[in-house]
């Protein structure tokens, strides 16, 4: 059975208001992470998140089928948002992105979800193995082949998303990993556009290859983020880091 080792970080920046909100739990040998970054250009994204995250929670909490939740939990998250939308007559407002991991230790797997532009980085021996695309007008542009990918992070539309939650689907707009067998010191980085726009892949995994542990590979990345960020009107920045060992 794995052992998880996890470090949660949120800072607001420069900003008044911090709109990304983190939240774990864990559940008889299942680790559930969640991250939500809120829609600040559409109002109250504070609370969107929040409410989103708060609810997958308690989704999890109270689930007994690990294996259709992440999907369950979208939905049912996304169909709250928009009853809360009306309850405080704020249906232009309240939007949110999300990110959604399980770990589970007992069958050593792992599964996520994802909708909008905040990312789940999954590292394996140290070394990049996946990373979520973006729903976003550059995420778009460099799947046409019309940007280089490295052009995303300082691209002047990097913050038009076409997916988030608190918007009507016509069918579900988040996106699911397969089941996932997870491998000794498999790592897992989730983090808000505020996060990975001040970091890039190859630092994530030069801190963590240096680092014992998930506090000190979060101390790492965050040196880097604030080091690129000072001086800048550096956003919200949010991040969820995991390691798993033996």
């Amino acid at each position: 059975m794995m052992s998880i080792d996890y470090q949660l970080f949120t800072d607001v920046g420069t900003r008044s208001i911090n709109e990304d909100s983190i939240r774990a739990a864990e559940k008889n040998g299942t680790y559930c992470f969640i991250l939500c970054d809120g829609l600040g250009g559409h109002g109250k994204g504070e609370v969107a998140s929040a409410f989103v995250a708060d609810c997958i929670k308690q989704l999890f909490l109270g689930s007994s089928d690990i294996d259709s939740f992440i999907g369950t939990a979208f939905r049912t998250a996304q169909e709250e948002l928009l009853k809360e939308q009306k309850r405080l007559n704020a249906t232009t407002e309240m939007k949110t992105t999300c990110t959604v991991l399980l770990v589970d230790t007992n069958s050593n797997t792992y599964r996520y979800g994802h909708i909008g532009d905040s990312r789940i980085y999954t590292f394996r021996r140290n070394k990049l193995l996946t990373r979520t695309l973006d729903h976003s007008v550059p995420q778009m542009l460099v799947l046409a082949g019309d940007i280089k990918e490295k052009k995303i992070r300082n691209h002047p539309d990097r913050n038009r998303l076409l997916r988030v939650m608190g918007v009507e689907w016509d069918s579900p707009r988040f996106e699911l990993s397969e089941v996932n067998e997870l491998q000794e010191r498999d790592s897992f980085l989730m983090c808000s556009d505020g996060f990975w726009e001040l970091i890039v892949e190859r630092q994530m995994c030069k801190t963590l290859k240096r680092s014992a542990s998930a506090k000190e590979w979060m101390e790492k990345m965050n040196g880097i983020v604030s080091k690129n960020g000072k001086g800048k009107d550096m956003d919200n920045n949010s991040a969820i880091a995991v390691i798993c060992n033996k």
